[in-house]
């Protein structure tokens, strides 16, 4: 049950309390002290202790927010679950706000009535809030070329700076004080991690961006590859690209078969091994590896050559060479 008072009548910052069966007193005919203290700055989440003293000969007390009545001495008038009474007595007129919002952010004010005149105090209440990133660009995949922007958006009180930085950049070419990154005719070596970082005094929020760089195969240049007659001999191509490119080896424009004459092709991420388990007089001669992915191809040429096992020296057969010898061989049996 509500105690006697039955209305708070602002006039000014004056207050003035009414009781069942009592006279009104005007503003002009009493007297007010009126104190004002300092802001009060507290963090989202928290808990708010709002305390005023008492004094002698205290009639009616009172804590409001704007012109809502939080408390009315002992009784509760808000019906805010977070609002509590936590002390009452001659001395002091302590409520608490738990778990403090933004909507709790405002002018609150400790209503004392004596028996000789009001006395208020009042006090404004400063939430902050820590950054929140809320709109951030989700994972991009780009051809190599293309003009690049991303977006960062966050919330929080003070507002929060933004930055944006390249995680595995060695320097700050691609950094950013903005909420956005623009990124011009992108290259792949641009590819990777970025990172935007929401701050303010209270705390700071870091979240990522992974963007992709496609590009056409690049392929390193090949290297000839000397193997004695009837050992195992492996050629290497390796191409760069993204995605990753398929490969094609070619034998004088024929192309060539995993498993093709006892041949093997082993292909694993950017490398391609062609291996000859039992190298051949007609194993020798050029080959070709081409590298192949939606944005385009590229080309290498290896040649396998004989190498002497003994002396080291090393010859190159092309076909004619070999159908020379093969005949050469023929006519000294006879």
């Amino acid at each position: 049950m509500k105690n006697p008072v039955c209305w708070i009548v602002l006039t000014g910052i004056s207050i003035a309390f009414i009781q069942q069966g009592l006279p009104v007193r005007s503003q002009g005919e009493s007297q007010s002290d009126n104190k004002q203290m300092d802001n009060i700055t507290i963090r989202q989440g928290e808990t708010l202790f709002l305390s005023c003293s008492q004094g002698d000969f205290v009639t009616h007390t009172a804590w409001l927010n704007r012109s809502s009545i939080l408390y009315a001495g002992e009784d509760k008038w808000s019906v805010d679950p977070r609002v509590s009474l936590v002390t009452l007595n001659q001395d002091e007129f302590t409520i608490k706000i738990e778990d403090v919002d933004l909507t709790d952010e405002g002018q609150y004010i400790c209503a004392v009535q004596t028996s000789s005149r009001p006395r208020t105090t009042s006090v404004h209440i400063i939430v902050q809030v820590p950054p929140k990133i809320v709109n951030l660009s989700k994972d991009l995949v780009v051809n190599e070329g293309s003009n690049v922007t991303l977006m960062c958006l966050a919330n929080g009180k003070p507002e929060p700076a933004i930055v944006w930085r390249m995680v595995s950049a060695s320097d700050d070419s691609l950094s950013s004080d903005n909420e956005v990154l623009e990124i011009p005719f992108i290259s792949r070596y641009r590819a990777g991690v970025y990172e935007c970082t929401a701050a303010n005094d209270i705390a700071v929020d870091t979240q990522t961006v992974e963007l992709t760089v496609n590009f056409p195969p690049s392929v390193s240049d090949g290297r000839d590859v000397g193997v004695t007659l009837g050992q195992r001999g492996v050629l290497l191509c390796e191409a760069d690209a993204v995605p990753e490119a398929d490969f094609e080896w070619y034998r004088d424009d024929r192309r060539i078969f995993n498993g093709f004459d006892g041949i093997e092709i082993e292909d694993d991420g950017g490398l391609s091994k062609l291996t000859f388990f039992n190298v051949s007089e007609a194993d020798y001669g050029n080959y070709s590896c081409v590298a192949i992915n939606k944005l385009g191809s590229a080309n290498t040429s290896i040649v396998l050559y004989v190498q002497d096992g003994n002396s080291g020296t090393s010859t190159v057969f092309t076909p004619t060479c070999l159908l020379l010898i093969v005949l050469l061989h023929l006519l000294l049996k006879f």
